[in-house]
């Protein structure tokens, strides 16, 4: 795992459909298109779940989003933070905002929390 400082990772956030089915792809080309004018995003539905997770946390993209079938249902998305690996839904219209704040808040190292 490259564990880059996110504001100097080459890559920002990785849109990635859970399925390539049922609709989430069409919703994640959508999200895709909303985050690419303000970061550098990338998307991904080739494999499964945890080798597009491992192939953007090898390359030090610090947050994935994942669109699945609750994605759907109302429209929230989960951000899987690369260093702690914690998720959290959000509302795609506040996908920017708060993707924004995390890449202007205050950043330390995981190296110091596993002293």
């Amino acid at each position: 795992m490259l564990k880059l400082h996110p504001r100097l990772a080459p890559i920002k956030v990785a849109v990635l459909p859970l399925v390539r089915k049922d609709g989430q792809p069409e919703l994640a080309h959508e999200v895709f298109e909303l985050l690419r004018g303000q970061l550098q995003a990338e998307y991904d539905e080739g494999g499964s779940i945890g080798k597009r997770y491992r192939r953007q946390d090898e390359i030090g993209t610090p947050f994935c989003v994942t669109i699945d079938h609750q994605s759907l249902e109302d429209r929230t998305v989960t951000i899987r933070d690369r260093d702690t690996l914690e998720q959290e839904r959000v509302a795609v219209d506040d996908l920017p905002a708060v993707l924004g704040a995390r890449f202007a808040a205050p950043w330390q190292t995981p190296k110091l929390a596993e002293a």
